[in-house]
């Protein structure tokens, strides 16, 4: 009787154990243990939801109101938020909310497109001086440190003249700059990488460096790019909005945030609504990618991984 007793309990934990074997042989990857602390960071799931209003109400939010970013009513002037206006209008009458939404669009749309031209640039740049490395190596660093000790804002004002008020090429002359601390970033990443034993085999079998590049190197530095990406965004956009503050930026009646501040600005006493709500706007917008960017950091951490 002990002896069936003892069988019977061993079929019963079968599945278990093979439920046990399965997981073991599935394994976990490591997007998918960053993707379960991510979910775990509160801030992170914040900013993630905060970010997706953004875009969801800057995008189709214009389409529910009567008013569009350009209309103006003279006789209206500057009125306080109301029914008619939430937040209020500004000195030409123009309905402050659509252009707030239209303004946030646009902030955003050169923030992440500036970022993905200053990350394409920067990441083959690191990835090839990293990779080569010797004298190759030291001229395309040495050219980056030229690049630092040139005065930022002064490079930033020659290059929107030189392309031109252009709202497409703004963000190009922003990426243009912004590429130098990601290639720092990335070379650094390369140069622990190269000595990897895949990178040795992927040299046995003849591969070349165009190809070690691209298909090895390159998608093993990806975490570290999307986690940079985020804390980009904002700097970006805050580049934006500075340059909107001197007049170099988002040209009228177009709007972005930071010429919205810019107006708000010089009638604040008169006038606060007009500063007030594109402020609030973007200072959100800016907490909610910096808690992802963290949160992402935490994730995607391998020192992190390892508690």
């Amino acid at each position: 009787m002990n002896i069936q007793n003892d069988k019977m309990n061993i079929e019963k934990q079968k599945p278990d154990i093979i439920s046990i074997e399965n997981d073991t042989e599935k394994g976990i990857s490591l997007w998918t243990e960053a993707w379960h602390r991510l979910k775990s960071n509160k801030l992170a799931l914040l900013g993630l939801v905060i970010i997706t209003l953004l875009f969801l109400v800057s995008i189709l939010g214009p389409f529910f109101t009567k008013y569009n970013y350009f209309q103006q009513n003279l006789m209206l002037g500057a009125s306080a938020p109301s029914l008619e206006h939430w937040c209020g209008t500004d000195m030409l009458g123009r309905d402050l909310l659509v252009r707030i939404m239209y303004g946030t669009r646009v902030s955003l749309a050169v923030g992440i497109c500036a970022t993905f031209v200053s990350l394409t640039i920067g990441v083959f740049y690191g990835a090839v001086s990293g990779y080569t490395g010797g004298k190759t190596d030291s001229l395309m660093m040495r050219f980056v440190d030229i690049m630092y000790a040139l005065p930022f804002t002064m490079l930033v004002i020659i290059l929107m003249v030189w392309f031109g008020r252009n709202f497409i090429l703004i963000f190009v002359a922003i990426g243009i700059i912004q590429w130098l601390t990601m290639a720092r970033i990335v070379r650094g990443e390369v140069l622990s990488l190269k000595k990897m034993e895949f990178i040795d085999a992927a040299k046995a079998i003849g591969l070349s460096k165009r190809k070690i590049i691209c298909r090895h190197i390159v998608p093993n530095i990806l975490g570290v790019v999307i986690v940079y990406a985020t804390l980009t965004i904002p700097s970006v956009m805050m580049i934006e909005a500075f340059l909107s503050f001197l007049g170099l930026g988002i040209q009228p009646p177009m709007s972005s945030l930071g010429l919205l501040i810019r107006d708000g600005a010089q009638v604040m006493e008169e006038f606060p609504w007009m500063l007030f709500f594109p402020g609030v706007i973007f200072s959100i917008a800016l907490f909610a990618f910096n808690f992802v960017g963290d949160g992402l950091r935490d994730a995607i951490d391998p020192k992190m991984n390892k508690k």
